[in-house]
């Protein structure tokens, strides 16, 4: 019995110190190598080994059973790594071999707005799909920006100047180039005519086009108005004393979907960075949007299976962690206070 405990013991730290070289290695392989490295069946064989090696640890060494913190540290890696296995592409797959489920484990979607999506693509290509039992619309897409935005502006000679976007706020521009002050902002610039004139306005129909109305006293007195477009950076005349730039930076996506269920509106969500809508075995990210007229977004989708055994598992190790190292002392020491 001895022989074999020590056996246990010997290939489990084996076994943690090839996972640590693993995951050393996968560090510097990139993100998508290192998913296709460790789903590969000789690793699958190996997370098997090792969950299996801490299970029968938990056996066949009593001590971990009858220490509290031992045991939920122990137990804490059985489960991280069994929901990581079940998540797993090999997990899914066996899945859908042994108990026919279904489920699309990562994908991305693109909805457009106004318009319901039900289609996960699964390929770099864009052209395999899986449907969802569901789907989901999307009302509306906007890009929230810090406040306030900025004007750049750089003189010939390599002055450089930052300014808050500030309506009818006069500044300085340089030494001997005059004053200058915004007196408008247009989220989409338009131009066209009226009574033979042109025209300058805000549509706020479909479209993007930020831009900024600036009125540039010159030192002579002379007054000039300048349209700075924020997709057209640097853009000028060779007569122009100084450059000007609009940049605002982008603070969040927010993604109004409502999630559509047998025709009916069964849950609505504002899908953000860091903020996700989960529903129906899955979790759907804000990823991307169209950058040229914000019509459409990408949601990345991901399944939760074994996620929550995963979480378990890491509640079980942190507890028994603070149980072993901190708290039994502390109830320790409260007892023999009060015998």
């Amino acid at each position: 019995m001895n022989k074999f405990r020590r056996a246990i013991l010997w290939a489990a730290l084996a076994a943690i110190v090839a996972l640590t070289v693993l995951s050393i290695y996968g560090a510097f392989i990139g993100a998508d190598r290192a998913q296709a490295f460790f789903n590969r069946v000789p690793l699958a064989v190996y997370w098997v080994f090792f969950a299996a090696l801490l299970a029968v640890g938990i056996a066949v060494f009593r001590r971990l059973v009858r220490v509290p913190g031992l045991l939920m540290m122990h137990a804490g890696c059985v489960l991280i790594l069994v929901g990581g296995m079940w998540g797993s592409k090999l997990g899914h797959d066996l899945q859908k071999r042994l108990f026919g489920i279904e489920k699309v484990r990562e994908g991305r979607m693109v909805i457009y707005e106004g318009t319901s999506e039900n289609r996960i693509v699964v390929d770099d290509a864009g052209r395999e799909f899986e449907t969802l039992p569901f789907s989901l619309k999307l009302n509306d897409f906007r890009i929230e920006y810090y406040q306030p935005a900025n004007l750049y502006i750089e003189t010939r000679q390599g002055e450089r100047l930052k300014v808050p976007v500030e309506l009818d706020k006069e500044f300085a521009v340089g030494e001997g180039l005059g004053t200058a002050k915004v007196v408008r902002t247009f989220e989409n610039f338009k131009m066209g005519k009226e009574d033979g004139e042109n025209v300058f306005y805000d549509d706020p129909n479909v479209g993007s086009n930020p831009a900024l109305e600036v009125q540039v006293t010159q030192a002579d007195g002379q007054v000039a108005t300048k349209y700075i477009f924020e997709k057209f950076p640097g853009h000028s005349h060779g007569q122009d004393a100084f450059l000007m730039n609009y940049r605002r930076t982008i603070s969040d996506y927010i993604s109004e979907i409502e999630i559509v269920e047998n025709d009916k509106v069964v849950g609505a969500k504002d899908v953000e960075v860091n903020h996700p809508l989960h529903f129906g075995g899955y979790h759907f990210y804000q990823s991307s949007y169209d950058d040229k007229a914000g019509r459409y977004t990408v949601l990345s989708v991901h399944a939760d299976t074994g996620l929550y055994v995963v979480y378990a598992g890491y509640w079980l190790l942190c507890l028994g962690i603070i149980w072993h190292l901190w708290l039994r002392h502390v109830l320790a020491k409260m007892k023999s206070k009060s015998a």
